[in-house]
């Protein structure tokens, strides 16, 4: 009976230790008794072309929010080097998802802009996309997070082209997703400012010369964060 009564004295002790210090460091616990689930659609943006896959910006988005006590699975990521609208939308077709994501993120349309489609076009094909993102958030609009183009232009790339003309038409294919991303009432992240900094700032590009760098995504992981965060 007495080494009964110890162990539970040990255990109460420790339960006592464990809360007090979750007290003094909130973030030692994670905040939410839960798991939850990010899904990622784009192109090589989302995947992060030329940088290791855990520095593409869906993981850094959720190694920040595990470092901030929240609970997240790696990040499941939809999308390849290339992919235009279409054909986001044709391996969305063939995907098998989960029931359910707690939070979405999409990002696409440089490929069409690279190709020489018009706005019009992607307008239609980028709206069915953003509706779809909201079915795969259960319908809850402010868990889906659009992400503007970034400005390739300004890229060593882009060397040889018109770099101006190339940042005019990012411009209204940024205009046409942003419009959509507040009819439908979803997250809407501008990221386009800060990698055209890379004009004259090189460490915000990869070795590629065209995609961002880890440092560059780590930037718009903590955007992701700040309205993630603001959802939980």
């Amino acid at each position: 009976m007495k080494m009964k009564n110890s162990i539970r004295g040990v255990f109460g002790l420790l339960v006592i230790l464990i809360f007090a210090s979750a007290k003094q460091n909130p973030s030692s616990v994670y905040l939410e008794d839960m798991t939850y689930s990010y899904l990622a659609l784009g192109d090589s943006y989302t995947i992060g072309e030329s940088v290791p896959s855990k520095e593409n910006f869906p993981y850094q988005t959720v190694q920040l929010l595990a470092q901030a006590g929240y609970d997240f699975h790696s990040p499941e990521i939809v999308a390849k080097t290339g992919w235009t609208t279409d054909e986001l939308q044709d391996a969305i077709n063939k995907h098998k998802f989960l029931p359910s994501y707690d939070f979405v993120t999409l990002l696409i349309g440089v490929n069409n802009q690279y190709r020489g489609r018009t706005v019009e076009n992607y307008k239609s094909e980028f709206e069915s996309l953003l509706k779809q993102a909201i079915d795969f958030a259960t319908g809850k609009a402010d868990h889906v997070i659009v992400i503007s183009i970034p400005d390739w232009g300004v890229t060593p790339f882009a060397s040889g082209r018109d770099s101006r003309q190339i940042s005019k038409e990012i411009d209204e294919y940024n205009a046409a997703n942003k419009m959509l991303s507040e009819k439908y009432k979803v997250q809407y992240i501008d990221i386009t400012p800060g990698i055209r900094e890379a004009a004259t700032d090189p460490s915000l590009l990869a070795a590629d010369g065209l995609h961002p760098s880890a440092k560059e995504y780590a930037r718009w992981a903590e955007k992701i964060v700040a309205l993630i965060k603001q959802q939980l």
